[in-house]
């Protein structure tokens, strides 16, 4: 594919634009740049009503989205096979560059998210020189794949195929030993949702190898449940595909070990699935089941409906009658999320929790004394609950297995109630890579919990922060961060010049981390936070001072800059747009270091080291209508990639979510959309658009400053296409350079000579002769999505920040 713009080539370009305005504009109070993470401001002591900004953020559902904000739910399943076929092709045709080892640089002492942690009964009770340590304990990671722990979870290892998707949602081992997991999460909202689930999967012995089971098209798996006195009997609450309706959505049942399954409980619409389920221990007939209706749409969310609701089985699930939740006044349509749970000790005890309603908001928590036929509400107000305004990022309860006016309750904090749910007390929430050891707070954002039957009052509990366990049946003060996780979720890396073995990152609701505390170097096991983040997100190290580095949450907010390697950090000066995404970019200008480039939905340049800024552009997007009713959720329309000329001072190029390419060729005081429209000739015929697709990366030859690239998300494009172009004239014609790339959104390019690099949602790939062909990079790199590169020339390094298996580094060949 050929593709070109109708700008005029870019030395004319100044002769024919008319002056544009400059002048800042102050951006409104109400700018999601001043949102920070709940559990920040909970650690910085704020309470109250503030406005919340989305956990996961929207950056990385937005970036994959179809045109009509519909994904192909088959997209993400083939683009791992086409992965697979290419790394067996790079080891026949480039042995050197399949055989290149990647290393894990950590973090190894910080936690990912994880969506379900669960007690394998078979190999339990292990017991060393001290006693026993608790069972074999399985952890189901956000985007991580599937995770082990035999020594009652301090240390954890991979158990799961590097090849199959790394996105879990739900995790069950029967009493016959068979492990159960199913991939897609049903945490909505970002993250490792996006990258979709392949089904439900099975392994007999002990996660060495897995097979599907079934249920290819579901989406994401909200919960599996095993009959509790029949192991071949499975249930799973298959909770769909976010962004396509139908599909294999609501409650499946297996009655052969996972070899067919049925569904027995089907939607009220084709927006519902099953989210929860919940059995009786006594009476496994007797089952619980939340449906939830919700899907997200290109402008905003629905995670609310008619389809939500409680429904009960008293036959096994072979029927079903929908039961009555007292919500008061809340219209059937704004019914989000629910969490279902059965009291082991009592089992006419039940509870469902009301997470969400349409604007994210809690609604309630509601109790049954009759096995769930009649119910009640607690009175319990939305707030301590530690709903926020995303309950739907959480929406599970769980019942001490010795009392039933024992509950927790899944929130931003960890909740609990020991009178039936009338009231509760919060576990609050830490501060983050820290502390780890005993007598810790559990990290932010709940959801998974699961009692150890082999070792009285040992308790797991899985959230945003890995794995924390209690010794103490899980009361406050009990609790103990694992020692050794794997699974980190990370959306930037940035390497010393001086010294590569120093590294920062940002890390989803993890903050802004370094490999280093003091000394020289880093090590897995040595990361700290620095700077004012909740999630991490842009990080950098300056250049020619490694001791200056910077940090940034999300939408901008919380930019910090430190001068003594990250243990004091001064703010950044506020940038000037109306407008900043969930990662706002910012880069160094390649020829002086003190001046940087942030952008929002204009371009702002600091001259100062950050200290103050300055908008350099009007706005570069097309001024989208933002459309959803949550205004912190309105974001769409900006910056999010910048280069800068090396060699050609003032020649700046931008990219936007909103598919437009920008450039300036004398420091921002003309621009020219490289637009590529028909140029006229009427003798051409290859007059193809460049997409019409979120931009992930543009790039500029650091010695040609007209050899541009730009990388999209071929998922938006609406064929499931990786798109990598490149141009040569400065932007006036444009080659697609994807080659043989999996069909896979492309998020990130780095040019190292004459070869380029580039990070996909299936790894790594490499080519030598300009992306005629690609090759995949390295061994040991499970088919994680990879979302930025830095390229170390001195060591020819390349190290990659991956959403889900933490920083990983190779050589190249």
């Amino acid at each position: 594919m050929r593709v070109r713009h109708a700008a005029l080539l870019v030395p004319l370009l100044a002769l024919f634009l008319p002056g544009l305005p400059t002048a800042p504009v102050a951006a409104p109070a109400t700018s999601p740049a001043s949102f920070i993470d709940d559990s920040v401001l909970l650690q910085a002591g704020f309470k109250g009503s503030v406005p919340m900004a989305d956990p996961a953020g929207d950056w990385l559902v937005q970036s994959r989205q179809g045109p009509n904000g519909r994904l192909n739910p088959q997209a993400y399943a083939r683009a791992l096979r086409q992965a697979r076929a290419l790394a067996a092709r790079t080891e026949r045709v480039a042995p050197e560059v399949a055989d290149a080892a990647w290393t894990g640089m950590g973090p190894t002492n910080i936690g990912g998210r994880v969506s379900e942690v669960a007690v394998d009964p078979v190999r339990g009770a292990v017991i060393s020189a001290d006693g026993p340590v608790g069972s074999w304990i399985y952890a189901a990671t956000a985007s991580g794949g599937l995770w082990k722990s035999t020594d009652g979870g301090a240390t954890w290892t991979y158990a799961w195929d590097p090849n199959l998707t790394q996105a879990m949602g739900a995790v069950a081992v029967g009493s016959d030993g068979v492990i159960y997991a199913g991939t897609g999460e049903a945490n909505p909202g970002g993250g490792s949702i996006v990258f979709g689930g392949t089904g439900v999967y099975r392994s007999t012995d002990g996660g060495t190898t897995w097979q599907l089971s079934g249920l290819p098209t579901s989406g994401a798996i909200g919960r599996i449940m095993i009959d509790p006195k029949d192991p071949k009997t499975i249930f799973v609450a298959a909770t769909g595909n976010l962004f396509v309706p139908g599909g294999e959505r609501g409650l499946y049942r297996s009655t052969d070990g996972g070899t067919t399954w049925t569904r027995v409980l089907e939607g009220a619409n084709d927006t519902t699935g099953a989210v929860d389920i919940a059995i009786d221990p006594v009476n496994p007939n007797n089952i619980l089941v939340g449906m939830w209706d919700h899907v997200r749409l290109p402008t905003h969310r629905v995670f609310a409906g008619v389809g939500s609701g409680v429904y009960r089985s008293t036959d096994g699930g072979d029927t079903w009658t929908r039961v009555s939740l007292p919500t008061g006044t809340l219209a059937p349509k704004e019914v989000g999320r629910i969490g279902v749970a059965i009291a082991p000790s009592n089992p006419s005890r039940a509870y469902a929790i009301v997470a969400n309603r349409l604007n994210g908001n809690g609604v309630g928590l509601y109790r049954s004394d009759n096995g769930g036929a009649t119910w009640t509400n607690t009175g319990v107000g939305a707030g301590s609950l530690s709903q926020s305004s995303y309950g739907w990022w959480f929406g599970k309860i769980w019942v001490d297995p010795a009392n039933a006016d024992r509950l927790f309750v899944a929130g931003l904090e960890l909740v609990e109630s020991t009178n039936g749910g009338s009231s509760f007390t919060a576990h609050s929430v830490s501060t983050v890579g820290v502390v780890t050891g005993l007598n810790v707070t559990p990290h932010a954002d709940q959801h998974g919990m699961v009692w150890d039957p082999s070792t009285p009052g040992r308790v797991y509990l899985a959230n945003d922060g890995g794995i924390f366990i209690s010794n103490g049946n899980g009361q406050i003060g009990t609790w103990a961060q694992a020692a050794t996780q794997g699974w980190t979720q990370h959306y930037t890396v940035d390497v010393s010049e001086q010294n590569p073995g120093r590294v920062v990152s940002g890390l989803q609701d993890n903050m802004c981390q370094r490999n280093y505390l003091d000394g020289p170097t880093g090590h897995p096991s040595t990361w700290t936070k620095y700077g004012l983040c909740g999630d991490g997100l842009q990080t950098l190290v300056k250049p020619t001072n490694e001791r200056i580095i910077y940090g940034c949450a999300q939408y901008g907010g919380g930019c910090s800059r430190t001068l003594d390697d990250g243990n004091a950090f001064l703010s950044l000066g506020a940038t000037d747009s109306d407008r900043r995404g969930w990662l706002m970019p910012i880069v160094f200008d390649p020829n002086d270091d003190t001046v940087l480039y942030a952008g929002g939905n204009k371009l702002n340049r600091s001259t100062n080291q950050g200290d103050s800024w300055e908008a350099i552009s009007p706005d570069l997007t097309t001024d989208p209508p933002q459309l959803d009713p949550n205004s912190g959720y309105r974001i769409y329309g900006t910056i999010t990639t910048i280069a800068a000329s090396k060699s050609s001072p003032g020649t700046i190029l931008v990219g936007t979510d909103d598919s437009q390419l920008q450039l300036t060729t004398d420091g921002g005081n003309t621009w020219a959309e490289l637009d590529d429209h028909d140029d006229g000739d009427e003798d051409e015929t290859d007059d193809d658009q460049l997409p019409s697709a979120w931009i992930t990366r543009v790039v500029i030859d650091p010695s040609d400053a007209n050899t541009l690239y730009a990388t999209f998300s071929g998922f938006r494009a609406g064929d499931d296409a990786a798109y990598v172009v490149k141009s040569t004239d400065g932007g006036f014609i444009w080659d697609d350079i994807s080659g043989n790339l999996p069909n896979a959104p492309v998020i990130d390019l780095v040019q190292v000579g004459s070869k380029l690099v580039v990070a996909t949602d299936v790894g790594v790939y490499m080519s030598t002769d300009g992306g005629a062909e690609w090759l995949r990079v390295g061994t040991g790199l499970p088919t994680v999505p990879v979302l930025d590169i830095e390229y170390h020339t001195p060591t020819n390094t390349i190290t990659v920040a991956t959403f889900g298996a933490g920083i990983q580094r190779t050589t190249l060949p």
